[in-house]
């Protein structure tokens, strides 16, 4: 009766992933597979893939660097909330949260306003008697970009994790003897480390797939987001578009199996697909 019941309530998660997960991915399977001008099956859009492969480098350079300075970044900020009393976590919850309110949009051309040749930082350069610095249209800005936009995503998960943590192991740590940075490294840190991992891949997924923040913060060079958009938008060629998003996707299992394995085998614990 139970497990009839479970599969009744089933229903409704299986069918939403066929509509909206399987026949989509089945769709781009099928532009990437076919020639664009006869429809017939064809491996001439997987055969031009190597072609990208330096945008695809780029991309998860970018990535990889965000990932990581978003780490540094959020792991003090959530370890910090973690240990505050429960009114300030919620607040503390709240602000961390409030920024993924607005737009992704606005954020991002906030960041143009701010690092424009004639924005809001080199204005105040000036009225300092400083030069102007070139800020927009360089790597640096697209990482700044997904530093700030990505972080929150990184945060959550450590403050999931950090606030679990038993007191009383930190301190069995501490009457042992251990330095607070080896309660630290060898306590705190190692038990933290689903976190970790769960926040640099909600960071990286996002990060190697982006496309607006580098048109609007970078300069000429083109991550991998950047091309699939202009082909399929600008109409140059779906199925080569829909060629790299299969090649983008394969990438993406392909980490986050990674960073699965780098983790423990309990369910609660792992990264979720």
């Amino acid at each position: 009766m139970k497990k009839n019941k479970s599969v009744i309530l089933s229903v409704p998660y299986i069918l939403w992933m066929l509509v909206f997960t399987l026949i989509p991915l089945g769709v781009v399977g099928y532009y990437a597979l076919t020639d664009p001008d006869t429809g017939a099956f064809t491996w001439s859009n997987m055969a031009q893939l190597g072609t990208y492969l330096p945008v695809f480098g780029r991309s998860i350079g970018y990535s990889v660097i965000s990932a990581f300075l978003c780490l540094l970044l959020g792991y003090p900020v959530a370890y910090y909330i973690a240990h505050r009393g429960p009114v300030a976590q919620k607040l503390l919850y709240m602000l961390v949260m409030l920024p993924m309110c607005m737009s992704f949009l606005l954020r991002t051309l906030a960041w143009v306003g701010l690092l424009q040749d004639t924005g809001i930082i080199n204005t105040l350069l000036e009225s300092v008697g400083l030069a102007r610095v070139s800020l927009i249209r360089t790597p640096g800005a697209v990482i700044l970009g997904m530093v700030y936009n990505y972080l929150p995503y990184m945060i959550l998960p450590l403050y999931a994790i950090i606030v679990k943590i038993d007191g009383r192991l930190i301190e069995a740590a501490e009457d042992l003897g251990c330095k607070p940075s080896q309660t630290f490294t060898k306590v705190v840190l190692p038990l933290s480390m689903p976190g970790i991992v769960s926040g640099v891949t909600m960071v990286f997924v996002p990060a190697v797939s982006t496309f607006y923040i580098s048109q609007k913060l970078g300069g000429t060079e083109m991550l991998i987001g950047d091309v699939i958009e202009r082909m399929f938008k600008q109409g140059n060629n779906a199925n080569l578009g829909a060629a790299l998003s299969l090649l983008l996707m394969l990438l993406v299992f392909v980490c986050t199996g990674i960073m699965n394995k780098l983790t423990d085998a309990d369910g609660e614990d792992r990264v979720v697909v």
